[in-house]
C-alpha cells in the first residue's frame, strides 16, 4: 500500500570535504572506504507532476551521504527499537560502498570494512559502563584474534566465535560450538557480525537465539548477516533444508531496523528502511534520490526489481 500521493525528492547539499580513509590491518586484509565529512545537509522536496520544483520540507531520515551519517541513523534506529522491546534486529547495507551491492569488494574487504563499522557502531550505541556486557560475535576462532589486534584492539567489549574450523576446513567442515556455552550470565546484547560465508554459521546464530536469547531479556543484532540469500531462495531448500527454514522459523521474529539494498542496471534504485520509519523504494536523479513508493512491510527483492522500480 502506497502511504504517500507523490514522490519525494531527497537532495544531499554536501560542503564537499572529502577524505580517502585506508585501514590496513593485519597481513591478510586491506580495506579502503571513501568518506565524506559530517558537514551535511539535505533538502527534501514532495514532487506532483503540476510542481517541477515542489516545496522544501525536512526530513528526518535522509538517505545517507557517508558512512559516518549512516552509523548514526543505525545507532538511532536500533536504540528506538531497544526502546519498544524489540529482542531480534538486523542491521544490512553494502560496505564497498553506498552504492554497492554484495560482491563488488572482495570478500575479505568487506568482511574487514564489515568489522571496522561494527567497532564503530558498537562505540556509538553502547555506553562504556555496558561494554563488558556486550558480547560481539565473529564467525570463527581466527576472526576473533585479528579483531584483537585491529579494530577491536583495547576495546572492553567481549568478543566470541560461531563455529572453530577443523582439521577438514576446506571441505566444510568446522567443530560443533555450544552457543549457550559460550556466553555468560551478565551478557546484555550480543552483535553478530557478517554470519553468511559458511552456510552453518546462520544455523549457529539461530542456536544463540533460541538458546541463550529468546527466553530471556537479552537483545541481539545481526549485522550485515546477508539474509536476503535466504530469503530470495539462493540456497535451495532440498539441498539446504534447515537454512531454508529459517525464513519460517527465525526471520518472523526479527526487525529489519536498518536496510540499504542496491539495484544495479536500467530499471536502478535503492530499497531503504530505517525504524520505525516505512520500507522506501528511491530512485536517484542525479545527487538526489526520489521516493517512488512505500509500505509498511518489506518487499522482496523480486518485487522491488519486476514490479515496483519498472512501473516508477
Amino acid at each position: 500500500m502506497l502511504l504517500s500521493s507523490f514522490p519525494t525528492v531527497f537532495t544531499p547539499v554536501l560542503h564537499r570535504h572529502q577524505a580517502k580513509f585506508m585501514l590496513n590491518i593485519g597481513g591478510r586484509r586491506r580495506v579502503g572506504v571513501n568518506k565524506i565529512g559530517r558537514n551535511v545537509e539535505f533538502r527534501v522536496r514532495s514532487v506532483s507532476s503540476g510542481d517541477a520544483v515542489g516545496s522544501s520540507l525536512q526530513s528526518d531520515v535522509p538517505f545517507p551521504a557517508d558512512y559516518d551519517q549512516l552509523l548514526d541513523q543505525a545507532k538511532e534506529a536500533t536504540q528506538a527499537a531497544l526502546d519498544d522491546g524489540i529482542q531480534l534486529m538486523e542491521i544490512e547495507f553494502p560496505t564497498a560502498g553506498l552504492d554497492s551491492v554484495p560482491g563488488d569488494g572482495e570478500g575479505g574487504i568487506e568482511m574487514t570494512g564489515s568489522m571496522q563499522l561494527i567497532r564503530e557502531f558498537c562505540d556509538l550505541l553502547i555506553i562504556p559502563e555496558k561494554a563488558t556486557r556486550t558480547r560481539v560475535f565473529f564467525p570463527e576462532a581466527n576472526e576473533v584474534q585479528f579483531a584483537r589486534k585491529s579494530a577491536f584492539g583495547g576495546a572492553s567489549f567481549k568478543l566470541d566465535y560461531l563455529t572453530k574450523p577443523s582439521f577438514f576446513q576446506d571441505f566444510g567442515f568446522v567443530e560443533a560450538v555450544r552457543m549457550v556455552d559460550r556466553v555468560k550470565e551478565e551478557d546484555e546484547l550480543f552483535i553478530v557480525g557478517y554470519p553468511y560465508f559458511n552456510v552453518n554459521e546462520m544455523l549457529v546464530v539461530e542456536e544463540l537465539y533460541r538458546d541463550a536469547v529468546a527466553a530471556t531479556a537479552r537483545k541481539m543484532i545481526i549485522f550485515n548477516g546477508e539474509l536476503d540469500r535466504i530469503r530470495s531462495g539462493y540456497y535451495p531448500s532440498f539441498f539446504y533444508p534447515k537454512l531454508a527454514a529459517l525464513s519460517k522459523t527465525l526471520f518472523p521474529k526479527m526487525e529489519t531496523v536498518y536496510y540499504i539494498h542496491n539495484f544495479k542496471g536500467r530499471n536502478g534504485g535503492i530499497l531503504f528502511r530505517c525504524y520505525p520509519g516505512p520500507w522506501m523504494v528511491l530512485r536517484r536523479l542525479g545527487s538526489r534520490y526520489v521516493c517512488v513508493h512505500q509500505q509498511e512491510k518489506m518487499p522482496t527483492l523480486k518485487e522491488v526489481a519486476l514490479d515496483i522500480l519498472p512501473s516508477a
